[in-house]
């Protein structure tokens, strides 16, 4: 086992909104983890061997007869375990206390008095009452709450309306939380995490940069030997970082091939070429591409189905343009750890699936080459910091969030020529006022999407009936959930002129209002 992975935190998704934010705050500490469904087979948790174990929040009613449940392995292990919310209560219940519904549920910021000197949480607060009490000033999100302290727990926690908001068992290690410490409304959250996983968990801090890039190259070399590599780039952050991390450990057995597949941004095919082929010296062989994507795409209007059609188009185009190299035996490929959490890869297989990512949802069991996904590990953040570490332009990796089927699930309903490229000058256009406005920075995500409906709209004289873009911009802290941004209204009007009047097919521009949730930011 590498040493970056010596010291491992387990996570049990219960479900929560918020887990993924779990594992992202304990890498960021310098801790590996996992984060698996909460229902995984035990001998999976016994054999990963971790150095402790945190229970997620959830939606589900603790209460209930038929409600989820930890694993009782979990509490065999004797290691260390963190509930959390919904992890709280179900520890509660299964070591002998109780759980109901609360006389007042709270969702929103809260104030707790931390109690008993707790190994979790002594020495750690926001502010000191006139009693001389630890305050701290937290996200709680419940309508449970524990009643009963299990034997041997004493409480930790608690706030005026959550008479017990924490407790902890110290001979055992095992602790609960009501409130979020994973989310940034939680001020301290990081600091009782951090204490959590190298004091009382005893994890060294090995999961740095460095250390990363060090095991990557290693597990590359080991993998590939001497063989050929042919890695899909497509100018995204991912596929550009597994691009120069692959040239870092085994140069010139690498080949891209950049499929222009009709999907991209504006003149983004050209810029990718030049950044790679001619700056960074990476062997890139360009495949023109579109008209096969779009003949693929022509009768297809289930955005599913349209990124597993994606998917199939692109390991088509690379096993006809390796069938022009020599010797080629492994296919590299971006995915990084949400892709394989979302599209059900995790590896008890159950989690559910949100949406399938070309990288890890269109493979067809024939697939000639053997796989190399170096990033499938990390999160997009970490994938980032790699990528300045290596020396990529950091306004490439900056860039906003592009899905891996492009334009294809930025254009509603059947994919046309026509109508990628409508949609990408309405988003270059988008993308040049942000900057010229200097609001590229201050939201997100922002994008430009195409609707198939037509509009009547006015030209000079003359009625004209012609097709819509929506526009798209939201803020947000971890992509989980979102809020629309607020965008000054006079830079909305210049942005919808500018496309009515340079784009002949467009008769209206709209803006999307729609949180997440309950929307998603991407329309499909």
């Amino acid at each position: 086992m590498s040493h970056i992975h010596q010291h491992k935190i387990l996570i049990l998704d219960f479900g929560s909104q918020y887990t993924q934010l779990i594992a992202r705050r304990i890498r960021e500490i310098g801790i590996y983890c996992e984060l698996v469904p909460y229902d995984v087979r035990p001998h999976f948790i016994e054999n990963f061997n971790p150095n402790g174990i945190i229970l997620s929040g959830g939606p589900d009613s603790v209460s209930k007869i038929d409600s989820a449940r930890a694993p009782k392995i979990v509490f065999d292990l004797n290691i260390p375990i963190l509930g959390i919310c919904y992890g709280m209560q179900t520890m509660a219940i299964q070591l002998g206390g109780e759980a109901k519904s609360a006389a007042k549920a709270e969702f929103g910021f809260a104030q707790i008095r931390a109690r008993n000197q707790s190994k979790l949480l002594s020495d750690i607060s926001d502010e000191i009452n006139s009693e001389g009490h630890g305050l701290l000033n937290v996200w709680m999100s419940h309508g449970i709450e524990v009643t009963k302290l299990p034997e041997n727990f004493e409480l930790i926690a608690s706030t005026e309306n959550c008479p017990i908001a924490g407790f902890a068992n110290n001979s055992k290690n095992y602790f609960g939380l009501q409130f979020h410490p994973e989310v940034t409304h939680t001020k301290q959250g990081t600091q009782i995490l951090d204490r959590f996983v190298t004091t009382i968990c005893q994890c060294e801090k090995k999961w740095i940069t460095e250390n990363i890039i060090n095991d990557l190259l290693t597990k590359i070399r080991s993998q590939v030997g001497s063989n050929k590599v042919l890695l899909g780039l497509s100018g995204g952050v991912d596929s550009s970082v597994s691009a120069i991390l692959l040239q870092k450990a085994i140069g010139d057995q690498l080949t891209c091939v950049f499929v222009d597949n009709g999907l991209l941004r504006h003149n983004e095919g050209d810029e990718v070429m030049h950044t790679f082929a001619q700056n960074l010296g990476v062997k890139v062989i360009r495949a023109n591409a579109q008209k096969y994507f779009y003949d693929q795409l022509s009768n297809e209007s289930d955005p599913e189905q349209k990124r597993k059609i994606i998917g199939r188009a692109f390991i088509a185009i690379f096993n006809q343009e390796s069938q022009k190299l020599k010797n080629i035996k492994f296919l590299a490929q971006g995915t990084i750890y949400p892709d394989v959490i979302e599209s059900a890869g995790a590896a008890s297989g159950k989690a559910k699936v949100i949406k399938s990512h070309h990288n890890v949802g269109g493979l067809p069991d024939d697939l000639q080459f053997e796989l190399v996904e170096p990033l499938k590990e990390l999160f997009k953040d970490e994938v980032r910091t790699i990528g300045v570490k290596l020396g990529l332009p950091k306004k490439m990796l900056d860039r906003h969030p592009f899905p891996g089927p492009g334009l294809g699930v930025r254009i509603l309903g059947p994919v046309k020529e026509e109508f990628a490229e409508i949609l990408r000058l309405a988003d270059n256009i988008f993308m040049e006022e942000l900057n010229n406005f200097d609001l590229y920075n201050e939201v997100d995500q922002a994008f430009a999407v195409f609707l198939p409906v037509k509009s009547v709209g006015v030209t000079g004289d003359e009625r004209r009936y012609d097709y819509v873009i929506a526009l798209r911009a939201v803020e947000t802290v971890d992509f989980m959930t979102a809020r629309w941004a607020r965008l000054p209204y006079d830079f909305l009007d210049h942005v919808s002129n500018r496309i009515m009047n340079e784009i002949s097919r467009v008769s209206r521009v709209v803006y999307d209002i729609s949180g997440k949730p309950p929307a998603t930011i991407e329309w499909e």
